[in-house]
């Protein structure tokens, strides 16, 4: 039986998050099977917290070389991974992004009724082998479909057809509008279908496990998760946690020490370490999980003797840059500067150029200034 501190530490361990890694950039990228990047400075705060010395142009040049892309893969989300992992990944991933367009819940029903087949075929003859903005798809969208929400015919296109963003989007300090391209014609190789749901589900054990066939569907927003462990076989050893749920990992694995120390980390929002378990408790106290919708709002964690025990977010002003961050529950007098020292070497990575402030709230406050 593990302890729910076991399972914290190890998770940490294996997320580079208990000291920081020698690791390069696409190395990471490939142990953690892709970093969360929906939004543009969550992966560079990410690889900040992960990897030591690291220098975030390495991923601006990646993006330009195209050794790194940014693609929808796990839980139909933007992640920046490897290209082999593009190719081999994708193609699980994608049938489960065709099914969406076509519910009624999607988009309050603006794709109800048409053929999804003659839907894509308008989509692969829209965006063809050169990258193309999402205005000008959408402008495409409109012509061909001008009774439906052209809005909804593009986003429909971008489940539909196996896509990535193209620079300049996701490079350093650069948020700039998506241009999508198919993946094949960018990556100049063909998606690869023969890639094992169960290889995928053995490098999650890697970088999150233990954890149970849940924890892998959460992460994966896949099924077939009982299949492919049992095709792991004896690849694979087993474990009970406190609340008698079985429990998956490598049988390599090494389980961390529950009594190693844990340094402050500020992650970005939507950072894998939270979202990648159906039961976040070895991260998340009970009761203090957030909303989804609140790191749409730039809200991120903050984890505290491996713990998230606060939110922070940064208000960049002119010259000024202030990081406010609202405890979840009552810090030490020890963690209170261990938290200020951490926020600051954030502050100089992500703002260098601007006056950094760092206030720190009262328990539960709000962070809007």
């Amino acid at each position: 039986m593990l302890s729910n501190r076991v399972l914290n530490r190890t998770l940490l361990a294996r997320q580079h998050l208990l000291e920081r890694s020698s690791l390069t950039v696409p190395e990471m990228c490939d142990h953690l099977v892709g970093l969360q990047a929906q939004d543009s400075p969550p992966p560079f705060v990410g690889l900040w917290s992960r990897i030591a010395d690291f220098d975030p142009e390495t991923v601006s040049t990646g993006l330009e070389d195209r050794s790194l892309v940014r693609i929808t893969l796990m839980r139909g989300t933007i992640h920046l991974v490897t290209p082999p992992d593009a190719l081999r990944i994708a193609p699980h991933i994608q049938p489960e992004l065709e099914k969406i367009p076509f519910r009624k819940g999607f988009n309050f029903g603006a794709m109800v009724g048409l053929d999804p087949d003659e839907v894509r075929e308008h989509g692969e003859a829209a965006l063809g082998a050169e990258p193309m903005s999402a205005a000008d798809l959408r402008a495409e969208a409109a012509a061909l479909y001008p009774d439906r929400d052209a809005g909804a015919v593009l986003q429909t296109w971008l489940y539909q057809l196996p896509v990535l963003q193209t620079p300049p989007r996701g490079k350093w300090k650069d948020s700039s509008r998506p241009i999508w391209s198919r993946v094949e014609p960018w990556l100049g190789a063909p998606l690869d279908p023969t890639y094992p749901l169960s290889e995928l589900i053995f490098r999650y054990l890697r970088a999150f496990g233990p954890a149970s066939t849940m924890d892998m569907q959460t992460w994966s927003k896949l099924t077939g998760m009982k299949t492919a462990v049992e095709q792991l076989g004896d690849r694979l050893r087993t474990y009970t946690d406190e609340r008698g749920r079985t429990l998956y990992d490598v049988a390599d694995g090494e389980l961390a020490d529950a009594d190693l120390p844990a340094p402050v980390r500020l992650l970005g929002w939507y950072d894998n370490a939270i979202l990648s378990h159906q039961d976040r408790t070895r991260i998340v106290p009970d009761r203090t999980a957030p909303p989804l919708r609140a790191f749409a709002t730039q809200v991120s964690p903050v984890l505290l003797d491996g713990y998230l025990a606060g939110f922070y977010k940064i208000f960049p002003e002119k010259g000024v840059a202030r990081l406010r961050i609202t405890p979840t529950r009552k810090w030490s007098a020890a963690e209170r500067p261990a938290v200020e020292a951490e926020a600051h070497a954030l502050l100089a990575f992500l703002e260098a150029d601007s006056e950094p402030r760092v206030e720190i709230l009262d328990v539960h406050a709000d962070l809007r200034p």
